[in-house]
């Protein structure tokens, strides 16, 4: 695809070692390069930021099906989603999509279509996607092709969850909401019942199989990492099965144990714009101002990584430059991505462009523009 050679001009550009004053930055074969080259675009009035990578995201299941059965065609979906993600500033997005007995939008058939659909889709589109798969670990007759169909479906990253309400299964106890969680699943409520006793019943068998799994994917150079770790336990349980990431920590003691371990810690960035979590875990104010956190995610709401680092900004617990590294250069290192994150000659030419009221003017990703609205498309266009 053919990428831009522009210089943009007068704004203020967030450099690695801080903020560039009616700077310059220049990019060209879809990188940053050191000598001016092309058109000069002025952007005074404007700052030139990293783009967003995104580690965890679902926001885009409203697009793939906005009602039940209604969308069939994944790739027309996942463009529209890509749309969204590009309007808020987001230039690789991880796209978290679960593989869970819960059924429905988070059944297995469902996120075979939905990767066939990003696979589809990627050619079509800007902004870089990634499929992450969400395990729910209780599936044990999935274990065996899940390797085969991880690399069929091209997913470089893989978390462990665990959705089952252990605590009143072993009450003997219906969990709340089970009829309508049923339904939702396409089942018969009592039949959704006894499926859930029988995987508790199961439960001693999860470890050894989940060793066994991580060990495989851990082999083919998957990414793993856990969901929603409870206790200092849980962490040094996965961390030895290879799974270095740790999502959305539910206390403060499970994320000191991962950040102690050199282990990364993504946290919400819906949990910072709110305030706190919605369920009443740990603060993800918190956690940063303790320094227990390395990125953060959209998680279900693409237009909170950018509001959150800003957040953080105004409210002083960060400057601007740390503040934004939780949005870019913090993610892509998690992931291994050395070529982005930051604005630097030779690193690709992800960048977000914002007005001075904070908001999405344009975005771009690997040179070329997956975003561009009001006042700032003038600049480029006359």
């Amino acid at each position: 695809m053919t990428m831009l050679e522009l210089t943009l001009t007068g704004a203020d550009v967030l450099r690695p070692d801080g903020m560039e004053r009616g700077g310059a930055l220049t990019f060209a074969g879809g990188e940053i390069q050191t000598a001016r080259a092309g058109r000069a675009i002025d952007l005074s009035g404007y700052r030139i930021l990293p783009g967003i990578v995104d580690l965890h995201g679902d926001g885009f299941e409203r697009h793939l099906a906005p009602r039940r059965g209604a969308m069939k065609q994944m790739g027309e979906g996942v463009i529209a989603a890509e749309a969204e993600l590009a309007a808020n500033g987001i230039t690789t997005a991880v796209l978290a999509q679960f593989y869970s007995w819960e059924g429905g939008l988070r059944g297995p058939e469902f996120a075979d279509q939905v990767f066939e659909g990003i696979k589809a889709a990627r050619p079509r589109v800007v902004t870089e996607l990634i499929p992450q798969l969400r395990f729910e670990i209780h599936l044990l007759d999935a274990y065996d092709d899940l390797p085969s169909q991880i690399a069929q479906w091209q997913v470089p990253y893989v978390v462990f969850n665990d959705h089952l309400p252990h605590d009143r299964l072993a009450q003997g106890k219906k969990p709340p909401r089970l009829t309508g969680q049923a339904l939702k699943a396409g089942r018969n409520p009592d039949v959704h019942w006894q499926m859930l006793k029988d995987m508790h019943a199961r439960r001693p068998e999860v470890p050894a199989a989940l060793d066994k799994l991580a060990a495989t994917l851990g082999a083919a150079g998957i990414c793993l990492g856990s969901h929603d770790d409870h206790s200092a336990g849980d962490r040094i349980t996965w961390r030895n099965r290879g799974a270095r990431i740790s999502e959305f920590p539910e206390t403060m003691e499970a994320a000191e144990a991962a950040k102690a371990a050199g282990d990364a810690v993504i946290l919400g960035s819906p949990n910072v714009v709110r305030g706190g979590s919605h369920k009443g875990n740990a603060s993800a104010l918190d956690l940063i101002a303790m320094g227990l956190c390395d990125a953060l995610a959209s998680d279900y709401h693409y237009p909170s990584p950018r509001r959150a680092a800003l957040m953080l900004e105004r409210s002083g617990l960060l400057d601007l430059a740390g503040a934004w590294r939780l949005v870019s250069e913090g993610p892509a290192q998690i992931l291994g991505l050395e070529d982005r994150g930051r604005l630097a000659a030779g690193l690709r030419a992800d960048l977000v462009i914002l007005d001075a009221n904070g908001q999405i003017a344009a975005t771009f990703s690997g040179g070329r523009v997956s975003y561009m609205s009001g006042d700032v498309a003038a600049r480029f266009l006359t």
